[in-house]
């Protein structure tokens, strides 16, 4: 029990502490702590290239580093938020945005999930469909078939044939 407390307090500490540990150095920092905190919020919108699932601000790529330098110092030459968001998607693509546009380029990529979606959607139905319901009612025996199963309830059933 006492290891999985320990286990336990170790992820809250992580928790706690993760964001305080990113991966922007001290050196990178700017003395301006509002320019400084739009390269940090900056730096949480564009992705890193070589993770490619964290942002600039969280990666410890070389990569990284040079794109948090590019953000700075163009933040420092007095470009706006969306100019330098601009400058890097024209360098490398809609692909350094973490939430990228939506434009016909990736309409698949918004709309994918949905797609996905209405597909399994539709395969269900189709399935449900052709698979066999409740057995139909059956239809009323004819007057002779009607006698003959009589007939048969009513024998001795040491009588009937094997």
């Amino acid at each position: 029990m006492s290891s999985f407390l320990l286990g336990a307090m170790f992820v809250a500490g992580m928790l706690v502490i993760g964001p305080v540990c990113a991966a922007t150095s001290p050196d990178e920092m700017l003395p301006d702590p509002a320019l400084e905190a739009r390269a940090r919020a900056l730096g949480k919108e564009l992705r890193c290239l070589v993770c490619q699932n964290q942002s600039i601000d969280d990666s410890d790529a070389p990569l990284a580093k040079d794109l948090r330098r590019i953000v700075r110092e163009r933040l420092v030459a007095g470009d706006s938020d969306a100019a330098i968001k601009r400058h890097l998607v024209e360098r490398y693509g809609d692909f350094v945005l973490l939430e990228p546009p939506f434009k016909p380029a990736t309409w698949l990529l918004w709309l994918g999930p949905f797609l996905v979606l209405a597909a399994g959607s539709i395969l269900v139905v189709a399935f449900l469909r052709r698979r066999p319901g409740a057995p139909a009612e059956p239809e009323e025996l004819a007057p002779a078939e009607r006698q003959q199963l009589d007939a048969l309830l009513a024998a001795d059933p040491r009588d009937r044939p094997a």
